[in-house]
């Protein structure tokens, strides 16, 4: 009965996300009601109070989204974008495949998918349209590399399975980067053979002048390169070429904003404040999600949900990797979100996946990974919303057109990680 309860509860949840109510709201209601319902109310309370503390996530994601605002403050962020948008303009043929692509690197710079779209696509999309390609064309092209956030430490998804595989963050990206990296490819690919396939890789005359964006920005390399400093820092570390750069997240942060600073010689407290700003959202609004998932997952382990869920994909090993991978792609793609939907099944089933001979890193990795593709699917995603305004296109125009390459790119991934 108390399982039959839970699942109903469940799904008003999923209703209610899909609905676009404040997912943290949902959720924390949800954890609370189904731990009242069990008459265990302070399971609920407890895992709001642990998951607050949780170290490892908070130095990397805060950090990180901390850094990303110094970014954002001192220009640097436009002058990579503006760099790699000139060199875009000298591609030809290869100018779809190469939007995508640049956007995948600069999203690992700037993690957010809706922040990254908004600063890249207001200058892709305008030269991608102005040398002919059809603006739904266009605008697919840079929607689908909003997931290159998978190889940046700062991922919510990478601490959580860092933590639950017992390993460094480094160590998670190392070990899904193939499949990212082969994912992003076949997207671009297939989205380039579509294009020709259907006529809309030139022909296309855009209304006024396009070839003016951006041009009026002198680019300094030193500002282009600090967005991407942190990363290469922290990918250089853990190959153990440089001993001298192996280091944590937040101190390859830190040191990025601090030579941002020399570099641009901004405000020191401009600075600062930017900073511990950017840090001060990435705990309200990722680090609540964390919060208001433990606090969900406590609910269901209440009821008996999870191990209910747990049992029957044990009797159903062959269901495993389709869920783990298809589940939160689904989700995301119909809530415009993959953050709720892949925490919670990386907190509520990838601690068990050695019951179903699969490895914690391999399960968690294909989880995020497929909820990132679906977020890059969605129709109501915000990054899909940006980029179709800038296009003057509407939204589902893009997601039919970036649909097959990121199906194809879900299907890579999951060959890659769990076969």
């Amino acid at each position: 009965m108390m399982v039959i309860i839970g699942a109903i509860i469940v799904i008003g949840v999923i209703y209610l996300l899909l609905k676009r109510h404040e997912s943290r709201m949902v959720l924390i209601a949800a954890g609370i009601l189904m731990a009242v319902i069990a008459g265990k109310p302070m399971a609920a309370l407890d895992a709001f109070a642990k998951s607050m503390t949780n170290a490892g996530l908070i130095t990397s994601v805060c950090s990180c989204m901390g850094f990303a605002m110094v970014m954002k403050y001192t220009g640097c962020d436009k002058h990579l974008v503006v760099a790699i948008g000139k060199v875009l303009k000298k591609m030809g043929f290869m100018l779809i495949p190469g939007a995508t692509i640049a956007t995948f690197i600069i999203n690992i710079a700037i993690p957010s998918a809706a922040g990254c779209s908004a600063a890249v696509g207001v200058i892709f999309i305008p030269i991608l349209m102005s040398a002919g390609i059809h603006p739904a064309m266009a605008a697919a092209a840079v929607k689908s590399g909003t997931y290159g956030s998978m190889l940046n430490p700062g991922l919510v998804h990478n601490g959580v399975i860092a933590k639950l595989s017992n390993v460094e963050i480094t160590e998670v990206i190392t070990h899904h980067m193939m499949a990212d990296v082969v994912g992003v490819i076949i997207a671009a690919t297939t989205l380039t053979i579509l294009a020709i396939f259907l006529k809309e890789n030139k022909g296309y005359l855009p209304e006024g002048g396009n070839d003016a964006v951006a041009e009026d920005l002198k680019i300094n390399p030193l500002y282009a390169l600090m967005p991407l400093l942190p990363v290469i820092i922290l990918l250089v570390g853990s190959t153990g070429m440089a001993p001298i750069l192996k280091m944590g997240v937040p101190q390859a942060m830190l040191i990025g904003a601090l030579l941002s600073l020399a570099v641009t010689r901004s405000n020191p407290t401009k600075l600062t404040k930017s900073f511990f700003d950017g840090m001060g959202d990435a705990y309200a609004n990722i680090i609540g999600i964390i919060i208001s998932v433990g606090v969900f997952v406590s609910g269901m382990q209440s009821l008996g949900l999870v191990k209910a869920l747990i049992n029957w994909m044990l009797e159903s090993t062959g269901i495993v990797k389709i869920a783990a991978t298809f589940g939160p792609f689904i989700l995301a793609m119909i809530s415009g979100s993959g953050d709720a939907a892949t925490v919670a099944f990386n907190e509520a089933v990838t601690p068990h996946a050695a019951q179903f001979g699969l490895q914690a890193i391999d399960m968690g990795s294909m989880a995020a990974l497929g909820g990132t593709l679906g977020r890059t699917m969605s129709p109501i995603a915000g990054a899909t919303i940006i980029c179709a305004g800038i296009a003057g296109v509407d939204p589902m125009e893009v997601c039919k057109r970036n649909a097959l390459g990121i199906t194809l790119a879900l299907l890579a991934g999951m060959v890659i990680l769990l076969f």
